[in-house]
């Protein structure tokens, strides 16, 4: 039988080292994705997955299991530490998207898709913190309202709106970063341009 997170957790509070390397393989994805959308570094994100690791070796005692699932109580260690990565580089320029890794049928096709990616990560990069986490939290990580509000550490209702609000400063965003213009050259060729 798989163990479930809040046996893992109390495991890895007990000293179990299998249960750690357990959660670690089952979690981290799920923390490096979430502190990539939030901080826009795949640096960053791979630094705040190792610290809430960490964290974990030191603080699983504390967990309280029913209050909040694990995961949840693994996002809100990786906000506090992603915020204040987020505090520290306030000053500077915006990352710049990498491409997605696979295998593009059409090489058109894999350049409107990365053009397509960097547009949103900037967006959501762009976004104030504390719509970027809501977004984050509901729309990428798929957590319940509930369980965001406690990754977030704030009311339901708060995330509720702060979502509704993300949601909104996103859109308008993207509408924004993704309309075209159409310019001829004295080739007689056109061209499309995205406009910022």
């Amino acid at each position: 039988m798989t163990p479930s997170d809040d046996d893992l957790i109390a495991a890895v509070a007990a000293g179990n080292r299998e249960a750690f390397a357990t959660l670690y393989r089952r979690r981290r994805p799920d923390l490096y994705r979430f502190a990539l959308h939030l901080t826009g570094s795949p640096s960053a994100a791979e630094d705040i997955a190792q610290e809430v690791f960490l964290t974990v070796i030191n603080e699983a005692a504390r967990y309280t299991p029913g209050r909040s699932g694990v995961l949840p109580w693994l996002l809100g260690i990786a906000r506090n530490y992603a915020l204040r990565r987020i505090a520290e580089r306030r000053h500077e320029a915006l990352p710049e998207a990498g491409r997605e890794p696979g295998i593009e049928a059409d090489p058109a096709d894999g350049i409107a898709r990365g053009q397509e990616l960097a547009a949103l990560r900037a967006a959501l990069v762009a976004l104030p913190v504390v719509y970027r986490e809501a977004v984050v939290l509901c729309d990428l990580q798929e957590l319940s309202y509930q369980d965001a509000a406690e990754a977030a550490g704030c009311a339901l209702g708060t995330i509720r709106s702060r979502l509704h609000r993300g949601r909104g400063l996103l859109a308008e965003a993207l509408k924004k970063d993704t309309w075209t213009e159409t310019t001829h050259h004295s080739n007689g060729l056109s061209r499309t341009r995205f406009a910022r």
